[in-house]
């Protein structure tokens, strides 16, 4: 089964989201597309739940949010100083116990006017969401967004990550967005050929990186190497020159055969270090030598405990002597480079008026000053995955507007859920692009008896 298309122009559906078809829908919409008065109450319950549950959560599961629904809604109902600092009550009991009639004055009469808009508020407890009130502080284009963003731990919720999206947030309660998210979200998408450089720059960034790791562990392994000759050079001068290695002090059978180890290992190492030596690697004549010495060396060290001492200690240092031998016959290994030779560059006559640029005008600093700040704030950087110099991204200014219950610092990308939304007199502070009639359907839908 193909899934349906999330912006749909053919059946009208408005979502939460920042998408240039989605604002071509809501220039689209009219009452007709979602109250059929002609149908039954039913039918028309059923559509007006149909298009405001699009746009309210359509990202919670129907059940889920019939768990959610609440019949209570809430309202705040400002009170007159003025008339509370002139009357004490007592003018209620009034006339003839129904308070004081006052002549009726159709101009000053308002018929329908700052009525509460309670039925606006159906899908407040839906605010309450984080996935919600990150995109209700304009954190994200949309709520699917704003979702990603929760499960993959780029949002924290008073100083701790929170990874559901899910989450009903309480009074109080301040959540913060990765700012790379944020400039990702709101920002213009990159062109292909941006997309490329980006990609491009990345590579170059991983090869530059990797390069630097194997420099790092070049420099280990020759400090390791240097450490390791000085230690074997310090050894061979301590010891006399007929019998280097016979007379070494060593008490047991155990211990010698041990120390032959050691040695056999260390020239291993030796080994190693020329072969993988990029700065002078030796000729391929060489490495064959060297590779066949290290079969030898290996060969030996599976005989330790199965040979004499002796016999190990004179193969040991014939095995010494042999790469030595090679080592020293090695031009590249011997080679020392010197310092460069200096480039004698010719000397560069330059008259006194050629040398001398023009001064700028006051105005001309001015703008430069300006232009390197602006260049500061918001750079051009290819590797980014938005487009920079960072800009809104198009069709945004439509939907930058944010509720009363929300105080948002841009700067910082965080916002403090202040209170519950709630509805005043003309006034409903839960956003929807739906009329009175559409949402009185909804709420209806919603109670337990249909």
């Amino acid at each position: 089964m193909s899934r349906r298309r999330f912006h749909g122009l053919r059946r009208l559906k408005f979502r939460m989201t920042w998408n240039k078809y989605n604002l071509y829908n809501l220039s689209r919409m009219t009452p007709s597309n979602y109250a059929n008065f002609g149908a039954t109450y039913f039918q028309q319950k059923w559509a007006a739940k149909a298009a405001t549950r699009a746009y309210h959560g359509e990202q919670i599961r129907e059940k889920q949010w019939e768990r959610m629904f609440t019949p209570r809604l809430n309202a705040a109902i400002p009170m007159d100083h003025r008339y509370l600092g002139e009357h004490d009550g007592s003018e209620l009991a009034a006339g003839r116990g129904s308070g004081l009639e006052k002549p009726f004055d159709p101009k000053k009469t308002s018929m329908g006017k700052n009525q509460v808009p309670y039925m606006h508020m159906t899908y407040a407890p839906a605010e309450r969401r984080l996935d919600v009130a990150i995109f209700r502080a304009l954190f994200a284009s949309s709520a699917r967004q704003a979702r990603q963003f929760v499960t993959h731990g780029k949002v924290k919720v008073n100083g701790k990550k929170m990874p559901y999206p899910g989450y009903l947030l309480n009074p109080g309660d301040m959540f913060q967005v990765d700012p790379e998210r944020v400039l990702f979200a709101t920002g213009q998408a990159k062109t292909p050929e941006q997309v490329k450089a980006g990609r491009e720059i990345l590579r170059r960034r991983r090869i530059a990186n990797t390069r630097r790791d194997e420099r790092k562990k070049e420099r280990k392994e020759k400090a390791l190497q240097e450490i390791a000759n000085k230690k074997v050079s310090a050894e061979r001068a301590a010891e006399p020159a007929a019998k280097p290695v016979e007379d070494r002090p060593v008490g047991t059978d155990k211990e010698a055969r041990k120390q032959r180890k050691n040695d056999l290992q260390e020239l291993g190492k030796q080994i190693k270090a020329i072969m993988e030596n990029r700065k002078a690697p030796p000729p391929a004549k060489r490495k064959q030598e060297l590779r066949a010495l290290n079969k030898e060396i290996k060969a030996t060290m599976s005989l330790i405990n199965r040979r004499p001492a002796t016999e190990i200690q004179d193969k040991t240092d014939d095995l010494t002597a042999q790469l030595t031998k090679l080592y020293v016959s090695n031009p590249l290994a011997r080679f020392k480079p010197t310092s460069k030779p200096e480039v004698t560059t010719p000397e560069k006559a330059e008259t006194p008026a050629a040398s001398q640029a023009p001064e700028e005008s006051p105005e001309e600093k001015k703008q430069l000053r300006e232009a390197m700040m602006l260049y500061r704030e918001n750079p051009i950087d290819e590797s980014k995955p938005y487009a920079t110099p960072w800009a809104p991204r198009p069709y945004m200014s439509a939907f930058a507007f944010i509720p009363r219950y929300l105080e948002v610092n841009h700067n910082i990308c965080s916002a403090v859920y202040l209170r519950h939304p709630v509805a005043k007199p003309g006034l409903a502070e839960v956003p929807t692009p739906f009329n009175a009639e559409v949402m009185q359907l909804a709420f209806n839908w919603y109670l337990r008896r249909r």
